[in-house]
């Protein structure tokens, strides 16, 4: 396979997830198949940056975002720091790429409100009314990822320790403690779950009404559908909910390096994104509640 030895240094030694190795592999081949179709470069290694360029050039004309462009580049920007380190090659033929401009993204949290009527308007009356609420409560609760939640054992839950074990990007585990309320509906859940796991015996804590594992499109849909009854946001996705958890958290004066260690971020950067929506409740408090606002000079 072609890139197989950059793919299981990813996967064995950097501890990449699945999802990452098929993003940075399908970079990898479509900027091969280009180099081969514009320049029948065959060796990556051979390649300079001008034709690195054109590729740039020609994805910006495909109405590729800069966005993805720059995550592309990042996957070959890691490729090319591989073959420095195996040794085949000296220098990188993007040392000095620079990195296209990007206009701030923005997400919008749910806010306290739709999130509570979420969990009030779902049926718990059956398994998976019962299932998709605890969900919702896990990924507000807690702030966990998506492929985290799917992930989680029923092992890593440990009610009398009140917390549960999550695994993270490159497997870097961490304890995430839980709220007494989310605990009670955990022990009436399991009891359910142990009837409809008695033949599949998945230790998955999330499963279907059938017993099996989870997958990423119908936890998002889980969320999305019961979201679109309350919000008029354009985006309603499990990442959302993870950040009205961090978002709700900073506005109620939680320190940032706590929030950072429960997202399971490696650097106060990634968890600074969510502080704007912070700072904007801050200044509302600020010129409701200072005695200069009111006044003119």
């Amino acid at each position: 396979m072609p890139f197989s030895h950059f793919l299981d240094y990813l996967g064995l030694e950097k501890k990449y997830s699945p999802n990452t190795l098929t993003a940075y592999k399908a970079d990898l081949i479509s900027f091969s198949e280009f180099m081969l179709y514009e320049f029948e470069e065959k060796d990556l290694a051979k390649v300079h940056y001008p034709q690195i360029r054109n590729w740039i050039v020609a994805l910006v004309e495909q109405g590729v975002s800069n966005r993805s462009i720059n995550r592309k580049i990042s996957s070959l920007k890691a490729y090319y720091r591989f073959l420095q380190k195996t040794g085949d090659i000296e220098f990188s033929p993007l040392t000095k790429h620079k990195a296209l401009k990007t206009s701030s993204k923005i997400q919008v949290p749910f806010s306290e409100a739709e999130i509570t009527q979420v969990l009030e308007q779902i049926d718990t009356s059956d398994f998976e009314g019962l299932r998709d609420r605890l969900i919702v409560e896990l990924f507000y609760t807690t702030g966990i990822r998506r492929i985290e939640l799917i992930e989680l054992k029923l092992d890593d839950v440990n009610l009398a320790g009140r917390h549960i074990k999550v695994l993270g990007k490159r497997q870097k585990e961490r304890i995430i403690p839980l709220l007494p309320g989310v605990i009670a509906n955990l022990e009436i859940y399991i009891g359910k779950r142990a009837d409809v796991t008695a033949r599949e015996k998945t230790p998955n804590l999330f499963v279907s009404k059938n017993g099996i594992k989870l997958y990423e499109s119908l936890v998002y849909r889980i969320i999305n559908n019961y979201f679109s009854k309350v919000s008029g946001k354009i985006k309603r996705s499990p990442h959302i909910l993870r950040h009205s958890f961090a978002t709700h958290l900073l506005n109620q004066g939680a320190n940032l390096n706590a929030v950072k260690e429960l997202l399971g971020h490696s650097s106060l950067a990634a968890t600074q994104v969510y502080t704007h929506n912070s700072i904007a409740e801050l200044s509302k408090v600020h010129q409701k509640a200072h005695p200069r606002n009111s006044k003119t000079d």
